[in-house]
């Protein structure tokens, strides 16, 4: 196809999706999985215009899922604005360290001891298929700024914690892949482990958190309204992503953390300087600046108030990295479509269940006891552990960090084909399960009327 060809096709499924979005939103599908259809409709199983081979495609492969990783980080950290003691944290923690660690352990088991894959790589590939999705997982995770749902505050920050912590992991299974010595593990467990992960989560907080009180400062001072905060959300997310690599930190968890520094910004703002709208009540918490303001219509004397100028910073964060987020999905979903052709392998079914059906939802069940989530809650963590393109990019990075032939190929064929598997299974539940949830929690939540009874006194 030329490259009209391929803007017309592209142009046609984008407008397709826009002015469909109404009926879509009310079907139980997910967006993800109606892009996968659509980049298997490209693809060999299709009408054959494109072909894609991952372990051909590895380098240009990378660094587009680590683009998209990276930005849905940065956005997804943005909207997490309760304070990191908060007990919605505790499950988030959990799961992105022992419950991660514990399917990394179990789906290595299984794929060693069920599909005989030599155990270093099935251990590479559990940690491959470590990280929740950020971006794939949107309609189970924190939607907005106001949404403090312990259920969707863990699956977020599990998300975006996990697809850093995973790193260490994936490491480790491409040093066990050949001789390995006990320095080399020493080395590995100070550096890639101790080191790295809270080194990337300092960082990356503490710039978010100066860069984002400098730029409310400024902006106040100088009335600015027509700061580039594209380019500021940009700058900062570089800045952050290489000082960590500088470092030898995580930079996928210094860009959560940048993220989470900027809302914290945000916050610390509107506690100091109140929206001129809002009252000063006792205990309750200032709502999200972004909620109070509308970017386009403020003017030059309102933005002298450091909370309006706080809104407009992050509502304009949101729409820029909303957008890029979604035509990063598009594309890279299609990719997976495309890609499944030539990657696909049956064993992956087998694995795929291991993974979604029972070590996930064991893994979470035992290790979310006594966190502040309720049964349900826990049994929907167990079931969202949704893979996509985290995984693509540590495939991707396997691939150009050494794995290559036989390894190489049976590492893509699972990935590719346990993601997609992933994508349908959790893009036909996750609407209908959350909808359910939505009402068992509304029911919860709600005052259980007094009892009268008939009987005289």
């Amino acid at each position: 196809m030329s490259f009209t060809a391929w803007m017309a096709a592209g142009g046609a499924l984008l407008l397709t999706m826009a002015l469909s979005s109404a009926l879509i939103k009310r079907l139980p599908v997910s967006t993800a999985a109606i892009y996968l259809g659509a980049g298997c409709a490209i693809g060999p199983w299709g009408f054959e215009l494109l072909r894609i081979d991952l372990n051909d495609s590895a380098s240009w492969v990378e660094r587009l899922t680590e683009i998209a990783v990276i930005l849905s980080l940065f956005i997804g950290g943005l909207r997490l604005r309760l304070p990191l003691r908060h007990p919605a944290w505790r499950a988030a923690f959990r799961l992105a360290s022992v419950v991660m660690i514990a399917s990394i352990a179990g789906v290595a088991v299984c794929a060693w001891l069920l599909l005989d894959i030599d155990p270093a790589l099935a251990l590479l590939l559990g940690a491959i298929l470590a990280p929740t999705d950020p971006v794939l997982a949107s309609s189970v995770t924190v939607g907005h700024s106001q949404d403090n749902d312990r259920l969707r505050y863990a699956l977020s920050g599990e998300a975006g914690l996990n697809d850093g912590a995973a790193f260490p992991f994936v490491v480790l299974g491409l040093l066990l892949l050949g001789p390995t010595s006990l320095s080399e593990l020493a080395s590995w467990a100070g550096l890639r482990l101790l080191w790295a992960v809270p080194a990337g989560l300092l960082l990356g907080y503490v710039l978010g958190r100066l860069v984002g009180s400098a730029a409310i400062a400024l902006r106040t001072r100088n009335r600015d309204t027509a700061a580039p905060t594209d380019f500021l959300a940009l700058a900062l997310i570089a800045l952050s992503y290489t000082a960590a690599t500088a470092i030898d930190a995580w930079g996928f968890l210094a860009v959560f953390a940048a993220g989470i520094g900027l809302r914290h910004a945000e916050v610390l703002a509107v506690r100091e300087d109140p929206h001129p709208n809002v009252e000063p009540t006792a205990g309750q918490v200032h709502p999200p600046a972004e909620s109070l303001v509308s970017p386009n219509t403020v003017t030059e004397s309102e933005m002298a108030e450091p909370a309006v100028a706080a809104g407009v910073l992050v509502a304009e964060v949101f729409s820029f990295g909303d957008t890029l987020e979604r035509m990063l999905e598009v594309l890279l979903v299609g990719i997976v479509g495309v890609s499944l052709a030539t990657h696909w392998d049956p064993r992956a079914l087998l694995l795929a269940a291991g993974l979604i059906v029972i070590v996930r939802p064991a893994a979470t069940w035992l290790l979310l006891a006594h966190s502040p989530t309720n049964r349900l809650q826990r049994l929907l963590s167990g079931w969202f552990g949704i893979r996509g393109i985290g995984s693509i990019y540590y495939l991707a990075f396997a691939l150009t960090h050494g794995v290559a032939g036989a390894h190489g190929r049976e590492l893509a064929d699972m990935t590719i084909s346990i993601v997609a598997v992933s994508i349908v299974v959790h893009g036909l539940t996750s609407q209908p399960l959350m909808t359910w949830y939505d009402r068992q929690q509304s029911r919860r939540a709600k005052p259980q009327e007094p009892v009268v009874s008939s009987a005289s006194p």
